[in-house]
């Protein structure tokens, strides 16, 4: 699991930055202002996930059902929540809102806040057991 949590922290954060410079360089002429600030919107919570995927995947042993919970609610969260954002703004700037990703945005940070409350937990279970 550990490797597996270090390879999804290490594509999202390349992802990240392809989808960033894409979006500041390229979408820049085709996206409006309010478009162009919820892809940025994905592309930094992409970013974040992807750290604390990185975090994850070096702390955790992956022993305990938590971690490895911890890890899915991140990595979900993340395909969910940033990549329907990109789906929204790139459709709607084509006129054509797939609308039936708007509520796949929120399920997405709902898995992601879930993941920050295992963490959480998690890390704080470990800090117990190496300073009793």
């Amino acid at each position: 699991m550990k490797e597996t949590v270090l390879i999804f922290g290490g594509v999202f954060g390349t992802l990240a930055v392809i989808l960033g410079a894409f979006g500041a360089h390229a979408l820049r002429r085709s996206f409006n202002d309010d478009q162009l600030r919820s892809y940025e919107v994905g592309v930094r919570y992409q970013v974040y996930h992807a750290i604390m995927l990185i975090i994850s995947g070096i702390v955790f042993p992956f022993t305990q059902t938590g971690q490895v919970l911890t890890a899915w609610c991140f990595i979900l969260g993340t395909v969910l929540f940033s990549f329907s954002i990109y789906g929204l703004t790139y459709s709607d700037s084509r006129g054509k809102k797939l609308k039936v990703l708007g509520p796949v945005t929120p399920v997405g940070g709902l898995f992601l806040i879930i993941g920050w409350i295992l963490f959480t937990y998690n890390i704080a279970e470990i800090a117990l057991y190496l300073n009793p």
